[in-house]
């Protein structure tokens, strides 16, 4: 059976979500899988950033680590999982920017029938981030992936981490996540990902 491929595009401001999606890259690799872990780009100049303590240093330290995701990573991959933190309950712009410029595989149809899930992070406990992964199903359905729910499809789902929906992690003030309990619900989506995506290869 072919290796999948899985493009995994984040934005990450602290490092926190950044270290969920590479619990996502681990449980996808573990299947096989080939990954691509890409940070999307902040949309706001380094003189903003600059204001706030720590986030210049640690985007120009996760870009060091990560490329910018493309439309062509995403015509590479056989599936897609999205990670952000939420912002007031919904998916950051930085990652909304990346999905917003599929706009021309979606006219070609070019990612209908890839595997596609999502995964979030917010400070607090009640920060949305059901909501968030929820509200990426949409763009999903539209863009004509197969939406793969972590479901509770392993012991891992019943430790209080994560949602049926997809994986998260509450961080804290200041950020202090995920912990391992966080980190495994990561890693167990992108094995049950892979493994969806081996599945629609072979079909």
């Amino acid at each position: 059976m072919a290796a999948p491929k899985i493009l995994i595009p984040f934005y990450s401001r602290s490092g926190t979500v950044e270290r969920l999606a590479q619990a996502v890259a681990e449980g996808a690799q573990s299947e096989g899988a080939e990954v691509r872990l890409r940070r999307v780009r902040e949309l706001v100049d380094w003189d903003i950033m600059s204001g706030v303590p720590g986030w210049k240093e640690s985007a120009e330290a996760m870009n060091a680590r990560h490329p910018a995701p493309t439309t062509d990573d995403a015509v590479w991959a056989d599936a897609v999982i999205f990670g952000t933190p939420t912002r007031f309950g919904n998916v950051s712009s930085e990652l909304k920017a990346y999905i917003d410029s599929l706009g021309g595989l979606w006219a070609k149809g070019s990612l209908v029938g890839k595997a596609g899930s999502a995964f979030a992070g917010s400070s607090q406990q009640h920060g949305g981030n059901e909501s968030t992964v929820i509200s990426l199903w949409n763009p999903l359905a539209h863009l004509g992936f197969i939406i793969v729910p972590t479901g509770y499809a392993d012991p891992v789902m019943f430790a209080g981490a994560g949602s049926p929906y997809g994986a998260s992690v509450i961080s804290g003030h200041p950020p202090s996540g995920p912990t391992e309990a966080e980190l495994a619900v990561g890693r167990f989506q992108g094995k049950r990902v892979a493994q969806v995506a081996k599945k629609l290869i072979a079909a």
